[in-house]
């Protein structure tokens, strides 16, 4: 069923940090939609809409280091579309506006955690609209070694992200109601370690970049050898793709080769692959988590 799309922002407590992050939400509505302003981009939503009626599967999307979640926009609003909620926190002092943890045990300690909480503030906000029980991670980056952290994974500080360059393991918090992973270019070396990802046991889908400059297949591959079940895994190399084309296409304003992001190898096409990628989520989280 195709919907129009509402929009509402949120802003989730971290009582234990005294902080708060906001936490934007699309999903379906039967209210027609607009165009809106939303952050630095224009949606085509229904602000403060009423959530349609039905049960639907949530969907968190964790952006990349020092990102946004915004940067998946276009992803959020086609799966909200095709009845699934879809929540785009902001991770606190690791995003655009603030990177002060950036490269620091502190952050792979608070992103995994910040995640959990957003889960936990749409349930209380949805709270008869949301499938119990039953959420998909999709992580792009750094959102990947959040997203699978969130799923039983026991990471392992680098030496780069120690003041002393000492190796030590990282209290981050598993969720049992994660029941699938989409993991775009994923950033894994915390999970080096023998047994790191032997308990996460949800259906993956592991999408990388042939022309990746960032998260090399050398990261791909420690999920594929990691997890307990590699038949569980859908993996994908996306030929000629770099570490951004996973990203919704910026405007033209913001396309240059001074912004990183909106940059693809030479001949790739984002807008059309993205096309295919969104496509390809859709599919394997409606198998995976059913749809609304």
């Amino acid at each position: 069923m195709d919907y129009f799309v509402g929009y509402r922002e949120l802003q989730v407590t971290d009582s234990e940090r005294n902080l708060t992050f906001p936490l934007r939400v699309l999903y379906p509505t039967p209210l027609p939609s607009q165009a809106e302003s939303v952050g630095l981009y224009t949606l085509d939503v229904a602000r403060n809409a009423l959530i349609g009626p039905g049960v639907f599967p949530l969907v968190l999307i964790s952006h990349g280091t020092g990102s946004s979640g915004l940067v998946h926009r276009n992803l959020a609003h086609y799966l909200a579309r095709q009845g699934f909620v879809v929540g785009l926190p902001e991770h606190p002092h690791n995003n655009r506006d603030d990177d002060a943890w950036a490269h620091t045990t502190q952050n792979l300690m608070a992103r995994p955690r910040h995640l959990q909480l957003a889960i936990d503030a749409l349930f209380e906000h949805f709270p008869a609209s949301l499938k119990p029980d039953t959420v998909g991670l999709i992580g792009h980056s750094l959102g990947g070694y959040t997203a699978l952290a969130l799923a039983g994974g026991q990471p392992t500080a680098t030496p780069r992200d120690s003041p002393d360059w000492q190796q030590r393991p990282i209290p981050v918090p598993a969720d049992a109601r994660v029941k699938a992973l989409v993991l775009l270019a994923p950033a894994t070396p915390w999970y080096l370690n023998e047994g790191a990802l032997h308990h996460v046991r949800v259906p993956i889908l592991l999408m990388e970049g042939a022309q990746d400059e960032h998260a090399t297949a050398w990261h791909g591959q420690i999920v594929l050898n990691g997890v307990p079940d590699r038949r569980q895994i859908m993996h994908r190399v996306v030929p000629n793709a770099g570490h951004f084309s996973f990203l919704s296409p910026f405007p033209a304003a913001r396309v240059s080769p001074a912004f990183p992001p909106s940059q693809d190898p030479p001949g790739f096409d984002r807008a059309r692959f993205q096309e295919e990628m969104k496509a390809e989520i859709l599919a394997f989280l409606t198998r995976e988590l059913g749809a609304g």
